[in-house]
């Protein structure tokens, strides 16, 4: 599938890990699959709602370098992964 620029909205799941930061005292959730983007809060649903509003912030970032006449292309690979949902303190 090719996305060619302009408006569409499309869904798009991520990998969010998260750390306790003793320093912070808070956690941490970085966004694996988008270099850089990142985010904290004092607890874990403050800081997924914090990294929700840092994945539109690099999303808008990244729609500002668009070149015209440039496209997207999306591809899928299945790779094994192991998601642990427990968060140790």
């Amino acid at each position: 599938m090719v996305y060619n620029s302009g408006n569409m909205t499309k869904k798009l799941d991520y990998i969010i890990k998260l750390i306790y930061d003793k320093t912070y005292k808070g956690y941490v959730a970085d966004v694996v699959n988008l270099y850089g983007c990142m985010s904290q809060g004092k607890t874990k649903k403050e800081a997924l709602e914090n990294v929700e509003k840092a994945i539109k912030a690099y999303m808008e970032a990244m729609n500002l370098k668009i070149e015209k006449n440039s496209e997207f292309t999306r591809r899928s690979i299945d790779i094994p992964l192991t998601i642990s949902s427990k968060v140790s303190n």
